[in-house]
């Protein structure tokens, strides 16, 4: 089993003249620890259940291009794009632009967008739940078709592009993750169109059982729609914290050998809180080698 880090917290103790220097340090941390991925959420505004909304929140992409200057094996994503957030043309362009400078590493994580808040403080239009999920298809269709060879038009019901020039093209065609486990919309987006999914774990036993029943949705899917399930990589997102130390890594071990064990191969852990840097330092000494023979 992968590991990567899922980066949600900005608030250090000196503030933010600290963040640059400890993004740094720890894209140093994630390279020396033998992690697979590096990720940031993709919010304006602090999420309301880990803090105040007007506590720092940095904006992804530009953060991915920071960290792509600083690493040379980490891939690197958003965990995930909210679809409203950016027109997919530009979407496309920017993971482009970010596996190009990366040497190969970008990952495009898409959902449907769910934080209302954010969208009404900055002015961003927040569409009823079903039509951002009919523009979530579309943006699929149009980062595809922007990484082929395909540059005409597209012409979809919410997004009408008269040319798709995409150049330069990613060097390795960034892999798409939807997040989610909605079993009828967004697990056979996933059928349709990803490379990978991500689903909630957690510590509760009865969470491999619950990520399971979801994968038998999503091989339901596949099945209809005459795709691969066994090509879709199996990712969670583990939303719980982690203590530091060999103990609290051989109950996370044994946690994660049960979801190994209904298909899961990479797991995205998350510092709640303190210095990120010695979370990502424990990771490479007591997680990253017990689980990777998972």
């Amino acid at each position: 089993m992968k590991v990567g880090v899922h980066l949600v917290n900005f608030t250090l103790p000196d503030g933010p003249p600290s963040i640059g220097p400890t993004m740094a340090a720890v894209a140093r941390a994630a390279e020396d620890a033998g992690l697979a991925n590096l990720s940031l959420m993709d919010h304006y505004l602090q999420l309301e259940m880990m803090g105040a909304a007007d506590q720092p929140m940095l904006e992804g992409y530009t953060s991915l291009g920071f960290l792509a200057g600083l690493t040379s094996t980490v891939e690197l994503q958003l965990l995930v794009t909210g679809v409203t957030y950016r027109h997919p043309g530009l979407l496309a362009k920017i993971v482009s632009t970010l596996d190009v400078l990366s040497g190969g590493r970008a990952v495009l994580g898409i959902g449907a967008a769910w934080y209302e808040r954010e969208h009404r403080a900055l002015g961003v239009p927040y569409p009823p739940l079903a039509e951002r999920f009919e523009r979530l298809e579309e943006t699929l269709q149009v980062v595809r078709q922007m990484w082929s060879e395909d540059d005409g038009p597209f012409d979809g019901k919410h997004y009408q592009l008269t040319e798709t020039i995409n150049s330069p093209q990613p060097l390795r065609t960034p892999p798409v993750l939807i997040g989610g486990g909605g079993e009828r919309k967004t697990l056979r987006l996933v059928a349709e169109y990803a490379d990978r999914c991500n689903l909630f774990a957690g510590p509760d036993p009865a969470g491999p059982a619950q990520v399971a029943g979801k994968l038998d949705v999503l091989r339901e899917h596949c099945a209809r729609a005459g795709t691969d399930y066994d090509r879709i990589d199996k990712t969670v997102l583990y939303a719980a914290p982690l203590a530091p130390g060999a103990e609290a890594a051989a109950t996370f071990t044994e946690a994660m050998a049960a979801y190994a064990a209904v298909g899961i191969t990479e797991v995205h852990v998350m510092p709640m809180d303190g210095y990120p840097v010695g979370f990502v330092r424990n990771l490479g000494e007591h997680v990253i080698p017990r689980v990777a023979d998972l």
